[in-house]
């Protein structure tokens, strides 16, 4: 499993591609890998962005409203 710093530089690059339009990318083995579309690159970085949460020990923050009648 990746490092939690790996993880950061794979967000980090997985963002500068998709924001500059680009469908390739070479990690840090020298595989290239091509995403069919933006939906794709989304998907990937939502994972990475779990993955990254798992790691740090971040925890979503549930809020439930209070109301009342206001009597």
């Amino acid at each position: 499993m990746a490092s939690l710093a790996q993880l950061q530089q794979m967000r980090a690059d997985l963002e500068a591609a998709r924001y500059s339009g680009e469908r390739r990318l070479r990690d840090a083995n020298g595989q290239e890998v091509e995403y069919r579309s933006d939906a794709e690159l989304r998907r990937a970085l939502s994972a990475i962005n779990s993955e990254i949460a798992r790691m740090s020990g971040v925890s979503r923050t549930i809020s439930y409203p209070v109301t009342s009648k206001g009597l």
